[in-house]
């Protein structure tokens, strides 16, 4: 249970929260749950030459809208904030969502996403 400790403590760190799947593996298996938080810290990892911390969210935020995953979405524009992504910024992502998703999906996340968005001051 040491080595799952471990590496659940630094994905928190990294992501600033404890991600629900880490939890939901460690009462599974430890080695399962070592495995996804390894999972985790290899793709939140900031790497020279990679993408950001705010591109990388920019990027979930778009895919969960055009997947009208609307309450991750809503979870990722307070990352957003956190990373200082722009107003402009977020609606780029969501007109892409928008064209990947199509219009119905971005008719269904819209109206949580601009509150969230006006709550969090952009």
């Amino acid at each position: 249970m040491i080595i799952m400790e471990k590496a659940a403590k630094e994905v928190r760190e990294l992501k600033g929260f404890m991600p629900r799947s880490i939890e939901y593996a460690g009462q599974i298996n430890e080695d399962f749950a070592e495995g996804i938080a390894g999972f985790y810290k290899a793709i939140w990892s900031e790497r020279e030459g990679g993408l950001s911390m705010k591109n990388k969210h920019l990027i979930v935020f778009a895919i969960a809208c055009s997947t009208n995953n609307t309450q991750s979405a809503v979870k990722i524009l307070e990352r957003l904030h956190k990373f200082g992504a722009t107003r402009t910024e977020i609606n780029d992502a969501m007109m892409l969502a928008a064209w990947t998703g199509g219009i119905q999906h971005f008719t269904d996340f819209s109206e949580a996403i601009i509150k969230e968005m006006d709550r969090l001051g952009y």
